[in-house]
């Protein structure tokens, strides 16, 4: 009874509280202490957790940085709008049933809005694509946000929104003025002759002024050619119409109020958004895509970086059990043991994170300079903001712990006796219990890959599921391997070769853990080539089925093509055949959407597109309509039916009987119809989208054809294409996406190889007496570096065909999930990647090679390290 009343004593209390508080800085000191005298075995693990953080905190940073400037950009545009009002694309398609039923943004609706309680001013806005062209003869600027604007002068002469810094506005259809940015990226000044590309037509004008705009396009790169508004009206909108109505508040009268008048006034079919609310629609969203997938990767690299942390700790906590056991034996616990591990698992991740961090910033800045524009919105990088910093050491500490969690869990189960060994025998490989899960992980992996290939939204959870499932069977697959290895190395490297083998197979755990290191991030190398190759195989296909004619004009990104050009082109001596390819849609009684449709020279669309005609003729084209099997097999027409049709930008309904049924390449499906039937539209509001013009030349006539082509056109904005050029431009398409992917996969292989460097190097500190035995038996210095080679390139051509099979596997999946993409195995860059890794268990082995080889042999044989 006294000795329990002891226990709970004050004083007891007392002594194991005090005992408490000084038992953590002794275990800190402890850990720092273990950090220094094996800083060299932490450098590696530390050094991929500095990059996986790196990778984190330059995407956080980049990402804060840019969504804070175009949000200032957004914000500080255009300062004269509180309102805007628009056509509500909400409602669906205004000119369904032709242009005359639409709402009409005009002059009579402006007069109407001007008029509202509590607005100041209302503008009319009629924008559209308007590129510059620049003296080399290329276009300027981003030409995603390349606009036309309408300049509109007060009765000073002056437009507010755009004030002049040289010259004067624009007044007929032969001027423009320019930004002030624009000038200075082509070089021009008021008074030079300048060209202009509209409405896929170039032509020549003269700049007769400049200005500023506060406009977030401007930030963002893009050029703004102000016109006259009646000029602007009949490129972009219709003679009367505008693209929007601005408004602006008078004071003390709310953005919101204001609206809300407005919104009484505009019939349906039209909306009217505040300021506030419009620059909320135009948050950057393809910045949120950009980091999110940065991030993505970060968390790849992240993930691998686990493998070598894990593997470190557990190579270590090996190679100290005696230290450990003595630990033990003077009194140390368990939990002790295990705190220890932890904290210098926390110490590493510390420190790693600290220095990701700061190189982080220098991720960031390189991301502005990849992805930014180059008079883009000034976007000063915030690497003192809690996110980034948080996310830092947050993911740092965190995946040094976890990955270390293991190693500590064994460090602390050495028992206090081993401190009495010479050696700490080998743990035996009880692998039983972890192949089976393995197997059992494998297989649902793999059918979830089948399944995938049904359903793409599957890969997301396939890919993972058997990444795990290989990454658990991987000591199993190393045995295998390195069986499979030993003959044929023995053949090739002797004796060398025997030994690098069995030494790879002593600790197929360490060896499975370093050679995942290196497969993860070939499997996704691996898997995104499989995937463009694919698609730029399909690119070049459809390439090849469209492009039967002898040449092709077709425009750059975002640009389009004149209404005239097939007209002009017709015209020239050696065009023996031509014919636009027009895109435009149907609205047909009684169905739900409307119909595609593509217009084509009726008398010369046999001979220039691929079309397989099945039952009656193209001849009565003119005047009739040609379905796909599969649209007719839909609407149950047969030849001789007949289509009830309006044509998208009229208002006639007219009656087109079916004259043939074909098959095609999608871009000639679901129907033809004659270019003759377009409408003929005043304004660019309802202007068809011209596709592509196709030429066949007069006979050897190709080459000479196509310079005068490019002559008369005189449009930079246009693509002349023969067959080759059409192939390449398709094989093209993708090489900057994979480019891309490569750049970001690469701090993945990055880590992989730091893996094989880290085993290597370890297992040098782990076999000095070996290799003291092995030099006094008779191997020489350069013999025992060419094991250590070997051997490290066994561990790496593991991680390879791991890689490169599980790759192929999520790459094929990927595209069968594509109905009519091909797969295609790139067996060029596969064998590339294979080498590649070869070469990484080469280099990987240089430095431990070169660092057993220094070992003295006295020294060697005298260590107690096996």
């Amino acid at each position: 009874m006294r000795q329990r009343t002891d226990a709970r004593s004050p004083r007891v209390k007392a002594t194991r509280e005090r005992a408490k508080r000084t038992r953590t800085p002794s275990l800190l000191r402890t850990a720092a202490r273990s950090l220094r005298s094996h800083r060299l075995r932490f450098a590696l693990p530390a050094l991929a957790v500095l990059l996986g953080v790196a990778f984190v905190t330059g995407s956080l940073i980049y990402s804060d940085s840019v969504r804070t400037a175009m949000a200032r950009a957004h914000a500080g545009s255009q300062p004269d709008v509180s309102v805007t009002v628009t056509a509500d694309e909400r409602t669906g398609p205004a000119d369904a049933a032709g242009p005359g039923s639409a709402p009409r943004l005009d002059d009579a609706l402006l007069r109407e809005l001007r008029t509202l309680p509590g607005a100041a001013a209302a503008r009319g806005t009629a924008e559209g694509r308007s590129f510059l062209v620049g003296p080399d003869g290329t276009l300027v600027g981003d030409l995603y946000r390349a606009t036309g604007v309408n300049y509109a002068p007060d009765a000073a002469g002056k437009d507010p929104r755009y004030p002049l810094t040289e010259g004067r506005g624009p007044r007929t259809a032969s001027e423009i003025a320019v930004d002030r940015g624009a000038a200075e990226r082509a070089g021009q000044k008021v008074g030079d002759t300048v060209r202009v590309v509209v409405g896929g037509a170039a032509r020549t004008v003269r700049l007769v002024g400049v200005f500023t705009a506060k406009d977030s396009r401007t930030a963002a790169g893009a050029t703004l050619t102000a016109y006259d508004t009646a000029t602007a009206q009949r490129q972009f909108t219709a003679p009367g119409t505008y693209s929007a109505i601005t408004l602006t508040a008078a004071d003390g009268t709310a953005d919101s109020l204001l609206a809300e008048l407005a919104r009484r006034k505009l019939p349906t079919g039209l909306r009217a958004v505040t300021a506030a609310e419009q620059d909320s629609d135009a948050s950057a969203a393809d910045n949120d895509k950009l980091t999110t997938l940065l991030l993505g990767f970060a968390g790849i690299a992240l993930f691998v970086s686990t493998f070598l942390v894990a593997n470190t700790f557990t190579m270590l906590s090996a190679a100290r059990a005696r230290e450990h056991a003595l630990l033990r034996a003077v009194g140390a616990t368990r939990g002790y043991v295990m705190r220890l591990v932890l904290a210098e698992a926390a110490l590493v991740g510390t420190v790693a994170a600290a220095a990701g961090y700061a190189l982080g910033i220098g991720v960031a800045e390189l991301l502005s300079t990849l992805f930014g524009v180059a008079d883009g919105p000034a976007a000063p990088l915030r690497p003192l903001t809690p996110t980034p910093l948080l996310a830092a050491f947050a993911v740092g500490i965190c995946v040094t712990t976890l990955s270390a969690y293991l190693p500590a869990r064994r460090a602390a189960s050495v028992p206090p006796v081993a401190a009495l060994r010479t050696s700490e025998p080998p743990a035996p490989a009880a692998l039983r219990r972890r192949n089976r899960t393995g197997w059992a992980v494998t297989a649902f992996g793999a059918l979830l890959t089948g399944a995938a290939t049904g359903d793409e939204n599957l890969l997301f959870l396939a890919v993972p599921v058997l990444l795990v499932g290989l990454i658990i069977l991987a000591p199993l697959l190393a045995l295998g391997a390195t069986r499979l290895l030993r003959s044929p190395m023995t053949r090739l490297a002797g004796i060398r070769g025997k030994l690098a083998v069995e030494n790879a197979r002593r600790n197929p755990r360490r060896t499975a853990a370093t050679a995942t290191t290196l497969m993860v991030g070939l499997a996704m190398v691996t898997a995104v080539t499989v995937v463009v190759s694919s698609a730029t195989r399909a690119d070049e296909r459809d390439a090849d089925r469209a492009m039967t004619s002898d040449l092709r004009v077709t425009a750059v990104d975002f640009a389009e093509i004149g209404p005239r050009v097939a007209d002009r082109v017709a015209k020239l001596p050696d065009a023996a055949a031509v014919t636009p390819v027009v895109r435009t849609e149907l609205t047909v009684p009684g169905e739900r959407d409307t119909l595609s449709a593509t217009a084509v020279d009726p008398a010369t669309v046999a001979r220039l597109a691929p079309v397989d005609i099945r039952e009656g003729s193209l001849k009565g084209l003119g005047h009739g309509i040609a379905v796909t099997e599969r649209t007719a097999g839909l609407h149950g027409w047969r030849l001789g039916s007949r289509v009830p049709a309006t044509v998208a930008g009229s208002t006639a309904r007219t009656t087109l009987p079916v004259v043939a049924i074909y098959d095609a390449p999608d871009s000639f499906t679901p129907a033809l119809i004659s270019a003759a039937a377009l409408p003929r539209t005043t304004g660019a509001e309802h202007r068809p989208h011209v596709e592509s013009v196709l030429i066949d030349a007069a006979p050897g006539r190709t080459a000479a054809l196509r310079d005068t082509i490019r002559r008369t056109l005189d449009n930079p904005a246009l693509l002349i294409q023969d067959r080759a050029d059409a192939r390449e431009a398709a094989a093209e398409r993708m090489a900057p996406f994979l480019n891309i992917m490569y750049a970001l996969l690469s701090v993945t292989v990055l880590i992989g190889a730091l893996g094989v460097v880290n085993t290597m190097g370890m297992a040098v500190s782990e076999r000095v007496r070996e290799i003291g035995l092995l030099r006094a038996l008779g191997l020489d210095r350069r013999s025992l570096a060419s094991v250590l080679r070997l051997e490290s390139v066994a561990i790496a051509l593991l991680g390879a065909v791991m890689g490169l099979l599980a790759g192929i596997v999520f790459g094929a999946a990927a595209v069968l999930s594509q109905e009519g993409v091909p797969l295609a195995l790139p067996w060029d860059r596969i064998a590339l990647c294979f080498v590649a890794t070869a070469a990484i268990g080469v280099l990987a082995a240089l430095w431990p090679g070169r660092r057993a080889a220094r070992i003295p042999l006295l020294e060697a044989i005298g260590s107690d390290t096996e």
